[in-house]
């Protein structure tokens, strides 16, 4: 019975730790995307603009699906 409660235990800290690295992963990206969306901006580069928006509407997308 302890055996099964220390693996059950293992694994959800395991999926704990994922989750959060998950996040912080996705963070990062993020905060990436919106620097190079104001690089574009300052540097008036419309095709760059255009991308990284799109890359970040992907982004949020994929966050938002996995928040349900």
């Amino acid at each position: 019975m302890v055996d099964k409660m220390s693996m059950i235990y293992e694994a959800l800290l395991e999926l704990h730790a994922e989750m959060v690295l998950d996040e912080a992963i996705r963070q990062f990206q993020e905060q990436k995307l919106y620097e190079e969306i104001d690089k574009a901006l300052l540097r008036r580069d419309e095709p760059s603009f255009r991308m990284l928006t799109e890359q970040l509407k992907m982004l949020k997308m994929k966050e938002n699906e996995t928040a349900r």
